[in-house]
This record gives structure tokens, C-alpha cells and sequence, in this order.
């Protein structure tokens, strides 16, 4: 028998609180259905599954985003069914007018028609919007193809200005207002380039011809910089300046790289960076698919709006004789065929997100199975 210490009851009182806190721990398991409740129950555990958490949820994210994707498309492409309607409507009666047993008075009616069309097409290309964003005004496009390929350009800022012209997105500029920079100076003003440049891109792409489409030159240190109105931030088309040699460092033909240049949409479709999906819609408007030309002083016969307004800003393909009916209808097959392109990509894409979805379900599952391992209590262990 011991006088001073009770030490049966020391032993009772330590298995005591010893089953009292796995009791307890067993209940908080038990109760909140976790395996990991704080950062001192599994510590490597808790950071794996929250990466894991992180995953699901931005693949669940993912998901839902090629959903919107793809109900954006099909607004897109439904637009782009009534589009073809009507271009068929147009070809028809093209075919109709270049037959001539019809008069001229027969003609201006069916021209009416046509001109009415070409306004609806108008009127679609500009209007169509998903979530108050346009699809088929041209703003949706990536204008990777606004490349600035040179024509002996590489001298233009040397002694010898022997640039003639270069091509701005697929236009030909013509360099006319350098004459007064013939490199007699030890120090060209980049200044009086950027107003010459800007005066002969101007009379290129003056706001009416080449679809509306307008460039800006800016000077950024070294460098000027020629942007797309349709550029959003770090779009521009650059002409790097060489800081030794003061040239545009562009040799005959030499392109610049015009990646990612504007209004591409670009789907997230994966939980991390990098990983999304880039569509391009182009221009479905009458000029873009070559059915007017920008006009706003057209003939009345031929006269075509933008759709929403009843102000004359486009002239129609005429169909008032039957060589010019007989030419519509080439023109007119061939917006056609630029509009079954179009829905043709469309469809295409919306196919892949379907498939992305069903990926994306898929990993979404299986990795929440595993993160479930690591996290989730096993009731038959409770442990």
C-alpha cells in the first residue's frame, strides 16, 4: 500500500481523459462528417485537399463556362440561319431579275426587295448580342490579320528614305507624306513620322472603306506603334525601332507579330491559367460579306441602311439589268458560302466544348473521389 501517491487512480484518471478525447474526437468526426476538421488532425492532409477543393471547384467553374460558351455560339449561329435565308432569298431574285422578261420597272421592284434584305442583314450583323455583347459586327474578331508587311521600309528612318509603301491589313499604303524626312538630320522627329504615317493610313482606312476600319499611330519611346480601333490593351501592331540603327528594323516583307490582337473571345475552360478557348466571329455584316459597299450618298434605288436607322449608309448590288443581276448573283453565292464558313467553324466549336464539358464533368468526379479519401470520415472506422 503506498502512503503519498494513489497510484491506481492516477492510472484510471489518465485512461479517463485518453478515452474521453477519442471519444470526442471520434464524435466531431462523426458529427461533421470530416476526417480533417483542423489543421492538427492530418497537416499534409489538409493542404492536399484543399489544392484538390481548389481544382474541383474551378473545374465545376469550367464547366459552366463552355455552357455559356456554347449557348453564346448557338445565339451566334441561330442569327447566322436567317442570315443565309435571306441570302438565299437574295440569290433568287437575282436570278429572277437577270432574266429579261422582266421590265425595267420589274426590276426596281425586285430591287426594293433586295435592298430591304441587304438593311435586314445590316441590322442582324449589328443588333445580335449575348449578355449586351455583339457578336457579328466584326468586334469579335481577332484582327491577327492586321499584319504590317514592309516595301523596303528598313531605311525609313536612315539616310536614305527609299520606303515606297506597305501593307497595312492586306490594304497597300502608300508613303507619300515622308519626302521632307530624307535623313539630312542627325536627329529625324519621330514626331512629323507619326503625323506622316497617320496621313497616309488615313487616306487608306479613312472610317468608310476597308469595313470602317481605322489605325492610329502613336509614339511609345523608340517605337511607333500603329493600333486597330478595334484593339483592346496590349493589341497594337508595333514598328520597333532599332536604338542603334534608328531603323524600323523591318526588312522588305518583314511581318510583325499581330497575335491576340483584339476582340477575341476566349472561353475558360480549365480549373488553371492557360487554358481556355479562343473564338473568333467575323464580320457578318452586308459589306464585310460583299453584298454593298459603303455609301452614304447611294443612289435611291439602290440605297441601304444599317438596320436600325432609315439614314442611307451602304448602296445594294443592283439587279436593274441583266449584266448587273447576272453578277449578283456570283457575289451574293459567294456571301453565301462565307456564311456557311462561318456557321461551319461555329458548329465546330460548339461540338468541342460538348466534349470539354463531358472531360471536364469526368475529372471533376474522379478528383473529388480522391480529395473524399483524404477528407471525408469513413464511419465504419470513425477514426
Amino acid at each position: 500500500m503506498r502512503i503519498n501517491h494513489n497510484i491506481a487512480a492516477l492510472n484510471t484518471y489518465r485512461q479517463l481523459n485518453s478515452a474521453s478525447t477519442a471519444q470526442s474526437k471520434s464524435m466531431e468526426k462523426l458529427s461533421s462528417g470530416l476526417r480533417i476538421n483542423k489543421a492538427g488532425d492530418d497537416a499534409a492532409g489538409l493542404a492536399i485537399s484543399e489544392k484538390m477543393r481548389g481544382q474541383i471547384r474551378g473545374l465545376d467553374m469550367a464547366s459552366k463556362n463552355s455552357q455559356d460558351g456554347i449557348s453564346l455560339i448557338q445565339t451566334a449561329e441561330g442569327a447566322l440561319n436567317e442570315t443565309h435565308d435571306i441570302l438565299q432569298r437574295m440569290r433568287e431574285l437575282a436570278v429572277q431579275a437577270s432574266n429579261d422578261t422582266n421590265t425595267t420597272s420589274d426590276r426596281e421592284e425586285i430591287q426594293k426587295e433586295i435592298n430591304q434584305m441587304t438593311s435586314e442583314i445590316n441590322r442582324i450583323g449589328n443588333t445580335t448580342e449575348f449578355n449586351t455583347q455583339k457578336l457579328l459586327d466584326g468586334n469579335k474578331a481577332s484582327s491577327a490579320q492586321a499584319s504590317v508587311k514592309g516595301s523596303d521600309i528598313s531605311s525609313l528612318f536612315n539616310t536614305d528614305v527609299s520606303a515606297t509603301s506597305f501593307e497595312l491589313n492586306g490594304q497597300t499604303v502608300a508613303l507619300t507624306n515622308i519626302d521632307g524626312l530624307d535623313g539630312s538630320s542627325t536627329a529625324i522627329d519621330i514626331d512629323d513620322m507619326v503625323t506622316a504615317l497617320q496621313s497616309d493610313i488615313d487616306a487608306v482606312f479613312d472610317g468608310t472603306a476597308n469595313n470602317g476600319l481605322t489605325f492610329t499611330v502613336e509614339k511609345d519611346g523608340d517605337a511607333l506603334v500603329i493600333k486597330s480601333d478595334k484593339s483592346g490593351a496590349g493589341s497594337a501592331i508595333q514598328i520597333k525601332a532599332n536604338a542603334d540603327t534608328a531603323t524600323l528594323g523591318l526588312t522588305t516583307d518583314a511581318t510583325t507579330d499581330a497575335s491576340n490582337s483584339t476582340g477575341s473571345l476566349r472561353f475558360q475552360i480549365g480549373a488553371n491559367e492557360n487554358q481556355s478557348l479562343t473564338l473568333d466571329i467575323n464580320d457578318m455584316r452586308a459589306v464585310a460579306l460583299g453584298i454593298s459597299t459603303a455609301n452614304a450618298t447611294a443612289d435611291a434605288k439602290l440605297a441601304v441602311t444599317d438596320g436600325t436607322s432609315s439614314a442611307t449608309s451602304e448602296q445594294a448590288l443592283s439587279v436593274l439589268t441583266h449584266e448587273d443581276a447576272s453578277a449578283t448573283v456570283t457575289k451574293i453565292q459567294a456571301a453565301i458560302d462565307k456564311v456557311s464558313a462561318e456557321r461551319s467553324k461555329l458548329g465546330a466549336n460548339q461540338n468541342r466544348l460538348e466534349h470539354t464539358i463531358n472531360n471536364l464533368n469526368t475529372s471533376s468526379e474522379n478528383l473529388t473521389a480522391a480529395e473524399s479519401r483524404i477528407r471525408d470520415v469513413d464511419y465504419a472506422l470513425a477514426a
